[in-house]
């Protein structure tokens, strides 16, 4: 029949309204259930979670909703539910013994995919016929068997008398399945694994089966003794008897049988333990699955309510009893009942199943966690483990310590606190403070062999001092600091349970460890775990009263380690951890201030001594530095003994410091006065609040005292060095600017305390010495200019001080920044400069560190005004400072070029100036001995542009004298002036690019200055001369004369008028320089400087009067010199000349070239006929109407020879005349005829 019949209307108990429909099912073991969520510990069908052990524990009906029927079925035959188990309980357990041997069989069948299927619903339907039986005398028991009166002497039915007889054959059939099944840990291993079928039902292996049917029966056994010694109290067996002779009892078997039960399970949990590494002992549990972990939960919760209920044991006095025994060395020690257990580790393997199972005290009778649920405590054999596990007769091995105090650790968790505990631990490791304990073969990950700073010491203790811990605590910390954790948890917990007395107590036991010889024989690392210690004891209780005590103890120290490390470490982490609680710390920050001061003032005497001693003496001052970096950064407020923690060691220390030195030093300085300016603001924000208590009101003005206080002192200590610092290269630039721009900052929002020097306006003095001053690196102005344009309440303060011009400065200080960025010394002429490829040559930070200085100094005003009037309506800031640079110098002229008014132009000259400052020091590094080729093409090439651009201020009288000095500077140096000497080849390159703005700008201003400048004039030529010459080519080449930066500069001038003028004053150069000269001997490179010209007349227009100036020179050179080259350049100028005056003309005859033929044939007709002849054949060929007019001057010279001479007609030279003649028409073919009749004699 169906065993699950539907529920009664009324139920016997409230507690049956809890019932629903999977209770139709008799609850059994089963580790098949989906917990992928990770929240159900048990299956439903368990024995927790179905509620049966709490039905049991409360002595109700097992099972409410079944065997209601009139029949039951049990093994497949129907048996009358009120009277089957008397009349045939021998039957019935036969039955169960023969299903049983069943599934023994199916064990032998091999498992498959093809048979599984068969065999796991077989072996399913075994077991629950099984289950079914034992759950079935549980009811039987429960709801109908009567407990008879012996006494009575009144007539007894047959069926009474059987069911007198039925709890002794119970418990005389439940020995015998229980001797018929063996123990657990006889079972044989079992394959966990499991199939899944098409339909995703999961199907399991008939030995599956066969171990839970096992676990199971044990179970039932249980409750089916607990409910006969409810209901009978003591039943005797007659089959069976004990060792003793005594007859066997159902309150013997049930002892015995949870003897055994718990021997097997410690036997398979052990068989567990073997395979466990001692690192991951707490990460492994002890139970194969969670029908075993069941079992454990199922046997505490029994074993706990027999204790409270029935005077017996509870479950941690039956497991220690068990596990004494693992400890008994010979078999004639153990009980005779007690199964043999051995462990190659009982020590280890006592904690580590004493944690696991402690941990199963969290799950109530429905198997559900409840961290709020009594955990009962095992601290007495706890007590024993740890005085096994310090034994040092026995050897102690720190591998071992670490696990078992990991597990002490974590019953620490469970239970109530334990002060025996950290007692006995406590006379282990005072005894062995000066231990590392380590591992050599395993590293430790989160903890060092001396640890690092103050901070990390903290860290430590706090770490210690959680209430959760890493699981891997094995490995990432060592037995001391474990037993550190647990004594912080203790304490914790006992103070926060008893008050202060469970400290007390701790106190003392530790404090007496501590003496004058103790701490004599302490080492470096007896040290370190002695620091340790008390900063937990300070961190879990008195802070002040442990840190007096260790003050104290500090003084028995050796005097090799008065001086250590860890003695500064600890020290300012004890003054970490007063900061950190908010209390006074003046005691400590005395005596560690005065100490800091001793050591260095002997830092600073010992700077040229050796290295040992000096890396000793920073080792502890770096110590003391981040130790009170770490105090003001946690601080919430300051006191005046924060002030004492500033002291004149910092004045002594800073000289001495090295640049690595001075980094930690400076950092730590940036940090203080963040933290004092943010305080500062905080501050400020509580006195602006309305509704302030009273008593914050009060202690507001002390605040800022101790504040003021504190700033004061890093002026005093500080400050001074900083500034000395402004030009050495000693203090990192970005740390020097930064440091500098928190002064600034500081002196913005407590003026009172900056220095006298620096009033009565700090913040413009601080800004005038380190982003004004010409003679700082430009690498700290503008890092330094960064912070402070950003900043925008400084801008405002400036404003507001009255300092009108100080974006003017600023712009000033930013075209240096520019100009001198390949300059390694702004102050010092010599080896300075960079001279390596010009994209490598500036770093990559300082480039960052420009192109931020610029994109700040875009937005001031006076930048945008000047853009805004140059009529640029959009400018995106350039990414290279140098464009930057150039767009604001052509934004200024553009700007000066559209003012109307005299009083604007003239403001904006003064203007200019300022922005330009002492220019010429800028780049004067670069003019030195030593060249860089970058640094001269950025000096000329911003400099010609600024000439160009700002042409008609440099007009200006007030600008002019600095033009000068530009063109004389850079143009027309002395090294220039000697034309024997050459210029160095990057100078030159520097010049050809750039001369081109140059000669543009100075003509523009010679055409524009208020009064003319005949010294102008003679510059511009002066600079011509020079540089038409030098960039002559060797060969006259027109490819290489078309990049002549002269005839550049004509090419790209921007007006007809700027063209002209610039070219009328070449020409008069080249005619002074070149074509005027009393030739006796060749001017050099005339081949050179004809091609010049050859190539001046191709690009330009020239004009009749350049061709009266440049024409006789050429004349000269065709009749003087003989070279090939020559004559053919000079006739090449010749023809374009001609061809010039013909278009200038417009075809009339060019007078102006008529006459300088005249006066040249007057100059050379007495010697030169021949080549005046052909000159003028030449121009004939061009332009007769030329020629023609001179032909009375050639008759009339032709006659004035022959007569010189005396020797009469001169035929050749009448020949070669007449050759020219006949090139001129009819007027030549006339005076040939007049020639060939005049017939006039010569007289000598």
């Amino acid at each position: 029949m169906d065993i699950c019949s539907a529920a009664p209307t009324l139920l016997t108990d409230s507690l049956e309204l809890e019932l629903g429909t999977e209770w139709c099912k008799p609850p059994c073991f089963s580790c098949a259930f989906d917990n992928r969520a990770g929240g159900k510990q048990f299956s439903g069908e368990s024995y927790l979670s179905s509620g049966a052990l709490k039905r049991l524990i409360l002595s109700l009906d097992p099972l409410p909703t079944n065997f209601e029927e009139d029949t039951v079925e049990l093994f497949g035959i129907p048996w009358v539910t009120e009277t089957a188990l008397v009349n045939s309980s021998r039957v019935l357990f036969h039955l169960l013994r023969q299903q049983l041997y069943n599934l023994e069989i199916l064990l032998q069948a091999s498992c498959d995919f093809g048979k599984i299927s068969t065999l796991h619903y077989k072996a399913d339907n075994i077991r629950q016929q099984c289950v079914t039986f034992l759950h079935y005398v549980k009811v039987f028991i429960f709801r109908y068997l009567n407990v008879q009166n012996t006494e009575s002497q009144a007539p007894v039915h047959p069926y009474e008398v059987l069911e007198a007889q039925l709890p002794s054959l119970l418990v005389d059939e439940l020995k015998g399945l229980l001797l018929y099944i063996g123990h657990l840990s006889e079972l044989p291993s079992i394959n966990p694994g499991v199939f899944v079928n098409q339909n995703q039902i999961e199907l399991f292996p008939p030995s599956w089966h066969f171990l839970h049917l096992h676990l199971d029966i044990h179970w039932l056994v249980l409750e089916i003794l607990q409910m006969l010694g409810e209901k009978l109290k003591v039943v005797y067996g007659h089959q069976f008897m004990n060792l003793a002779g005594d007859h066997l009892t159902n309150v013997s078997l049930f002892e015995e049988h949870c003897e055994n039960l718990l021997c097997d399970l410690i036997s398979l949990s052990l068989n567990r333990y073997d395979k466990v590494r001692p690192s991951e002992a707490l990460m492994s549990h002890h139970c194969p699955c969670p029908c075993i972990k069941e079992l454990w939960v199922l046997l505490i919760h029994l074993l706990d309510n027999r204790s409270k209920w029935f005077l017996s044991e509870s479950f941690w006095n039956w497991l220690n009893k068990l596990l004494k025994t693992l400890f008994e060395k010979s078999s004639e020690q153990r009980r005779p009942s007690v199964p043999v257990i051995q462990s190659r580790d009982p020590l280890g393997f006592s904690w580590w199943i004493i944690t696991h199972v402690a941990s199963l005290y969290q799950f109530d009778r429905h198997g559900a966690p409840d961290e709020m649920r009594q955990m009962e405590s095992n601290w007495n054999f706890v007590e024993e483990l740890l005085k096994r596990s310090i034994n040092v007769q026995g050897g102690i091995l720190e591998e071992q310590l670490r696990m078992y105090l990991h597990c002490c650790l974590t019953l620490c968790d469970f239970w109530e606190p334990n002060i025996a505990v950290v007692t006995i631990l406590w006379e282990y490791y005072s005894k062995n403070l000066n231990s590392s304990f380590s591992i050599s073969w395993l590293p430790l990950k989160g903890l060092t062999n001396i640890i690092k700073s103050p901070l990390s010491m903290l860290e430590m203790v706090k770490t210690c001092c959680c209430d959760t811990h890493d699981s891997d605590l094995y490995k990432s910390r060592n037995s001391y600091t474990i037993f550190l954790c647990i004594l912080a948890k203790v304490v914790k917990k006992a103070m926060k349970n008893n008050g202060p007395h469970p400290w007390k107590q701790i106190k003392g036991r530790i404090y007496s460890k501590f003496h004058q010889k103790r701490m004599g024989e302490l080492t470096a690392v007896g040290l370190q775990n002695f620091f340790s210690l008390f900063l937990l004891l300070a961190a879990v209780a008195e802070v002040e009263d442990v840190a007096n005590r260790v003050l104290d103890l500090m003084n028995f120290l050796k005097p090799t380690l008065k001086a250590s490390p860890l003695i500064w470490k600890g020290q300012a982490a004890f003054l970490l951890m007063y900061t950190q609680k908010n209390l006074d710390i003046s005691v400590l920050a005395e005596k560690f201030s005065d100490a800091f001061q001793e050591k260095a003032k002997e830092f600073l005497v010992s700077k040229n001594d050796e290295m040992g001693q000096r890396q000793t003496l920073w080792t502890l001052l770096s110590i003391y530095i981040d130790g009170v970096q770490e105090v003001f950064e946690t601080s919430h407020c300051l006191h005046p003994s924060h002030e004492k923690l500033i002291n004149d060691g910092f004045s002594m220390l800073l000289p001495a410091c090295q640049e690595s030195e001075l980094r930690t030093v400076l950092h730590f300085l940036q940090a203080v006065l963040a933290r004092i300016r943010n305080m500062r603001q905080q501050l400020c924000q509580e006195l602006q609040k309305e509704n302030v208590e009273l008593a914050v009101q009060f202690s507001l003005p002390a605040k800022e005292c101790h504040l003021a206080a504190a700033a004061s002192a890093l002026w005093r200590h500080f400050f001074s060095f900083l500034k000395s610092q402004r030009m050495s290269q000693t203090v990192p630039f970005s740390q020097l600017a930064d440091a500098a721009a928190d002064f600034t900052l500081l002196a913005m929002d407590m003026p009172s305390t900056a220095p006298s020097d620096l009033q009565p306006q700090p913040v413009v003095a601080m800004i005038q010495l380190f982003g004004w001053d010409d003679i700082i690196w430009p690498q700290v102005v503008a890092r330094y200019l960064s912070h402070f344009l950003q900043n925008s309440m400084l801008c405002e303060a400036l404003s507001n001080l009255g300092c009108v011009s100080f974006q003017a400065l600023t712009v000033r200080s930013w075209i240096r920044c520019i100009l001198q960025m390949y300059i390694k010394s702004p102050s010092l002429p010599d080896d300075l400069l960079i001279d390596i490829n010009p994209e490598e040559a500036v770093e990559k930070e300082y480039l960052e560190q420009l192109a931020e200085l610029t994109r700040l100094l875009f937005k001031l005003s006076e930048v945008k005004d000047i853009f805004s009037e140059a009529q640029v309506e959009y400018l995106p800031i350039p990414e290279d400072p140098i464009k930057a640079l150039v767009l604001f110098l052509e934004a200024v002229g553009i700007t000066y070029g559209n003012l109307q008014k005299l009083s604007d132009k003239s403001a904006m000259v003064k203007k200019s100036l300022e922005y330009l400052g002492e220019i010429l020091k800028y780049i004067k590094p670069y003019l030195g001995k030593n060249i860089s080729s970058a640094g001269l093409q950025l000096t000329y090439r911003m400099m010609g542009i600024l000439v160009k651009s700002w042409a008609q201020i440099f007009a200006t009288t007030k600008a002019q004298q600095l033009l000068f000095r530009i063109i004389d500077c850079l143009l027309l140096p002395h090294s220039v002036l000697q034309r024997e000497k050459e210029l160095p080849a990057p100078m030159m390159a520097a010049i050809q690019k750039s001369l081109p703005l140059y000669l543009q700008g100075m003509c523009i201003v010679c055409c524009q200055s208020q009064n003319p400048n005949a010294y102008l004039n003679q510059l511009l030529g002066s600079v011509i001369e020079q540089y038409i010459g030098r960039f002559l080519p060797a060969s006259p080449h027109a490819l290489d004369l078309t990049h002549h930066p002269v005839l550049l500069a004509l090419r790209n001038s921007a007006t007809v008028a700027l063209m002209s003028s610039l070219k009328k004053c070449i020409v008069q150069v080249i005619r002074k320089s070149y074509l005027e000269n009393k030739w006796f001997l060749l001017p050099p490179r005339l081949a050179s400087i004809l091609a010049f010209i050859l190539q001046l007349l191709k690009e330009t227009n020239v004009g009749v009067s350049e061709v009266e100036l440049l024409l006789p020179g050429i004349l000269k050179c065709l009749v003087l010199v003989s070279e090939p080259q020559v004559k053919r350049l000079a006739t090449e100028n010749l023809q374009y000349m001609v061809k010039a005056c013909q278009v200038g003309s417009e075809g009339e005859p060019a007078a102006q070239l008529t006459s300088v033929f005249r006066h040249f044939i007057q100059d050379y007709n007495t010697t030169y006929n021949y080549q005046i002849y052909s000159i003028l054949e030449t121009v004939a060929a061009l332009d007769q109407q030329v020629v023609i007019p001179l032909i009375p001057a050639l008759t009339q010279s032709l006659k004035d020879s022959e007569q010189k001479w005396g020797l009469g007609r001169n035929t050749a030279q009448r020949k070669a005349y007449s050759k020219l003649l006949s090139h001129l028409g009819q007027v030549g073919q006339d005076e040939i005829q007049r020639l060939e009749s005049d017939n006039t004699q010569y007289v000598l």
